[in-house]
């Protein structure tokens, strides 16, 4: 449940505290707590009010998504909510909205600032007018509180900055580590596999005259020889991240027997080469433990996270998870977890098998 939860939309996911402080704004008992800002006499809620509790509350959908548009629109509804004299808790949306615009806004943060702040004294002023007896203090104390909750939400941006940064240099570091290793491994296949040909090359020469036992010796030479680019391709294609096109390894999976229904959203990201690589082992379990039967591959991408989902139809077991050592589940668990990601792997309750893993960018 979390997890699908998890999977919706920023936006579906923020309307439900929008359309809570709109609802609330409607109780008479705890609406009469609401925001009080200005001193003008509150005036009982009427079909306006309406408007103006939807317009300050309901933004709040797109405070991540869009959070320069999501503040101008609750500052409004905030500034006629004072105006007018409602002081409803929807009121409450002002500094929420302000803290997401300095943890998401990414461009034109001080033009942003200085407008809110020209804004603000257009308020004050014409509260003035409304006949308000607020003094100067209590409008620099609400014009403070306004701006802490900014410089809140922009001391989240920089520590997720500064934590994808981390996350960044940990992926590399274990990149470079990887690679590192995969050397090692080609040197060894390639010395392995070659001083075996080289031997048996060798031994060859003195086999001329027994033709059974020559024939013999050059297959194997021709095995070792085949098993040496097999071993070969295997690491290059660890080695090198650009494979990360899905459709032909979806398509791949179909032409082995393995129907594959494949959605994907978003364009590739950061994260590309650990989706391609949990979508190819998922597929290769698949094909393994499951041929022939229904699978399913969905791959969503946003501008922070990507999501894969793999579920297949046919019996597993958990042994699939730890097959291929490090490159395969277990491996990919690992690196989803190093940048700070979640990765499922497990049987599902229909007898099937699902991979799930939420992959931030």
């Amino acid at each position: 449940m979390i997890e699908r939860w998890r999977r919706l939309d920023v936006t579906v996911r923020d309307l439900p505290f929008g359309l809570l402080l709109a609802a609330l704004s409607l109780i008479p008992a705890v609406n009469s707590h609401g925001t009080q800002f200005g001193g003008v006499a509150t005036r009982p809620l009427d079909a306006w009010a309406l408007a103006v509790i939807a317009l300050e509350a309901l933004p709040l959908a797109i405070r991540r998504r869009r959070p320069a548009l999501g503040l101008a629109l609750v500052g409004l509804g905030f500034a006629i909510d004072q105006l007018r004299g409602y002081h409803t808790v929807a009121g409450s949306a002002l500094p929420i909205a302000l803290l997401s615009a300095g943890a998401y806004l990414e461009r034109n943060r001080r033009l942003t600032i200085a407008l809110t702040t020209a804004i603000f004294l257009v308020l004050t002023v014409l509260l003035r007018h409304q006949g308000s007896d607020e003094g100067l203090a209590g409008f620099a104390t609400f014009y403070f509180g306004m701006a802490l909750a900014w410089g809140t939400g922009s001391w989240l941006r920089l520590s997720r900055a500064a934590e994808a940064e981390r996350r960044h240099h940990i992926a590399e570091t274990t990149r470079t580590a990887e690679r590192t290793r995969i050397a090692r491994e080609l040197h060894d296949v390639v010395t392995h596999h070659v001083t075996a040909m080289v031997v048996q090359a060798e031994s060859a020469r003195y086999l001329t005259a027994a033709p059974d036992r020559l024939d013999q010796t050059l297959t194997a030479v021709t095995d070792t020889g085949r098993r040496a680019i097999a071993d070969l391709r295997t690491l290059l294609d660890v080695l090198n991240p650009a494979y990360t096109d899905l459709p032909p390894l979806v398509e791949q999976a179909r032409r082995a027997g393995q129907p594959v229904e494949f959605t994907e959203s978003g364009p590739p990201g950061p994260a590309e080469v650990i989706v391609h690589r949990i979508v190819r082992e998922a597929l290769t379990n698949a094909l393994k433990h499951a041929h022939g039967r229904p699978t399913v591959v969905r791959v969503r991408r946003t501008n922070r996270e990507s999501f894969v989902e793999v579920t297949t139809d046919g019996p597993a077991t958990a042994a699939t998870v730890l097959e291929g050592g490090g490159h395969g589940l277990a491996g990919l668990r690992e690196r989803v977890t190093e940048r700070g990601g979640e990765f499922t792997a497990a049987p599902t309750s229909g007898g099937g098998f699902a991979v799930r893993a939420r992959i931030p960018s």
